[in-house]
């Protein structure tokens, strides 16, 4: 009986010892059980989704959405030539220096259709200094634009695109709106492409900065917000 129980030891030994090197040099060898992972969910909705839940911002994203445009720019820098290149002695022993290529810079912003005939609103500074402007729709169309009107001091700027029939979004009436309403501010997400582009909301206190951002907002208890 002894021996057999000196055996017994002696194999569970060795059996942890490889399971330890095996462990250690090659886990891959062994077999790897998947975590259980608990999900917990909602019930489903007796109204099939239909009806917002309180204090939803759904039918002011969806009535907004369309409204809201991609603004794409591009900007020629010219590089300065470095005055060093211009020196008489310099250009005598290294000869004429070539100007430098020019920089483009990209940037991207957001703005709102106001009319349905192509005119849309955006900031001042998202196309200052711009060579080139691309506007891409909520359906993922792009069209040139030009500037047609901007102020630096309000921080606005007016651009028109060649297309009919869009989706402008609905101004209200000021005088339905107070200090304190709740909106709701959409603009897609810079790091988001165009073709899968999500939009990202977010609800801030509104104040009387003249801002396009209230262009596309919605007061929850009026209506659109200009």
């Amino acid at each position: 009986m002894q021996r057999l129980w000196l055996i017994f030891a002696q194999t569970v030994t060795v059996a942890l010892a490889i399971l330890f090197v095996v462990s250690t040099l090659k886990p891959e060898w062994l077999p790897h059980r998947q975590p259980v992972l608990a999900v917990q969910e909602a019930p489903a909705s007796s109204d099939d989704g239909k009806i917002p839940p309180a204090g939803s911002y759904r039918e002011a994203a969806r009535a907004a959405l369309p409204a809201v445009v991609h603004i794409y720019t591009t900007q020629e820098i010219k590089q300065q030539r470095h005055p060093l290149f211009d020196d008489p002695i310099f250009r005598h022993f290294f000869g004429e220096r070539p100007e430098g290529q020019p920089q483009r810079n990209s940037g991207l912003g957001s703005g709102v259709i106001v009319s349905p005939n192509g005119y849309i609103l955006t900031n001042y500074h998202v196309i200052d200094g711009a060579d080139d402007i691309q506007v891409s729709l909520n359906d993922s169309k792009t069209y040139k634009a030009k500037i047609v009107g901007s102020d630096p001091e309000s921080d606005l700027a007016i651009l028109q695109i060649k297309a009919d029939n869009l989706p402008a979004i609905t101004f209200s009436q000021l005088d339905n709106l107070r200090v304190g309403d709740v909106v709701l501010a959409i603009a897609w997400s810079a790091s988001t492409p165009p073709s899968t582009r999500a939009p990202a909301a977010r609800s801030a206190s509104a104040s009387p900065s003249r801002s396009p951002a209230r262009a596309a907002s919605w007061n929850k208890s009026s209506g659109p917000a200009p």
